[in-house]
This record gives C-alpha cells, sequence and structure tokens, in this order.
C-alpha cells in the first residue's frame, strides 16, 4: 500500500477524490481500491454508484499513477485530461452500497508529447468492468489553461 495521502496524488480535491487507496504502483501499472459509500456526490438513492462511474474510478486510478511516477521523480503532481475511452464495458447497471471495487490500470502506450494509453479494469463481488483510456498530460499544463486574450476587433 502506498502511504502518501491520494490528495497528495491526485489533482482533485475533497469529495472528488473518488478512490479510497493506492494498493501498489510500479513503472508499467497501479492498483487501486474504492469502497461505494452512500451519501457521496454521485450516490443514486439506494446509496449505489452508477455504473458510468466506473470510467471515473479507472481515470483516477491513471491520475494516481501519475501522481505516483511524479513523488517517485522528485517532481509536482499535474494535471491531465481523460480524452476519451474505447469500449467500456461493464456487466451490472450500479456498484452497491458497500461493495469493494478493486482497479487495475495497465500503461500499454505513452509518447514523449504527454499522450498515454491505459486497458483499465474494475473489479468487485459479481461485477467486472473494462475500458482503454486515452488520457494526455500536456508538457506544460499551465500554458495550455491560460486563456488567450481576445483579439482587438478590425477598424477600416
Amino acid at each position: 500500500m502506498i502511504a502518501l495521502p491520494l490528495a497528495e496524488l491526485l489533482p482533485h480535491a475533497g469529495d472528488m477524490i473518488l478512490i479510497d487507496q493506492v494498493d501498489s504502483c510500479d513503472d508499467e501499472q497501479i492498483h487501486t481500491r474504492s469502497t461505494v459509500r452512500p451519501g457521496g456526490l454521485f450516490n443514486r438513492a439506494d446509496g449505489s454508484l452508477p455504473a458510468w462511474l466506473g470510467l471515473e474510478l479507472m481515470a483516477q486510478s491513471v491520475a494516481a499513477y501519475a501522481g505516483c511516477r511524479a513523488r517517485r521523480d522528485g517532481l509536482p503532481v499535474e494535471l491531465g485530461f481523460l480524452l476519451g475511452t474505447r469500449n467500456y464495458q461493464c456487466d451490472v447497471e450500479h456498484f452497491p452500497a458497500g461493495a469493494e471495487l478493486h482497479i487495475h490500470a495497465l500503461r500499454s502506450l505513452e509518447d514523449d508529447n504527454g499522450m498515454g494509453v491505459f486497458e483499465c479494469h474494475l473489479r468487485g463481488p459479481g461485477l467486472h468492468a473494462s475500458a482503454r483510456l486515452n488520457v494526455y498530460r500536456p508538457p506544460q499544463v499551465a500554458g495550455y489553461l491560460t486563456e488567450a486574450a481576445p483579439e482587438e476587433p478590425c477598424h477600416d
């Protein structure tokens, strides 16, 4: 288990952190865990989570992977973007309250420009979800997020 608080590994805050802990992380993969607790931002009336949140749990696991690598290398944790997914499959409509979910993300591609692809699996009691996530971490995220000043109108 990784002892660092998740808030130090993810560029998320407060209730937006949906994973509970990092079980292990190396150069190629990460294993994380999350328990479905009623009363969260995304819970249904019965305390369960909609299955589409599996994508966010996978994406946060990939972000924690990047955060672990940054910390290991003495670099700051930076913002990344989920660009999309291919073939998200989930065999349930929701994750029941109290279920312990195990997420595994395996890096299959990463280039020097910040593009990456991760094969992800989420497992819990009687459930499985999988997806291939496409992610992007800009080399200089601060400049990437800066909005350009509007152009001056042309006067003839």
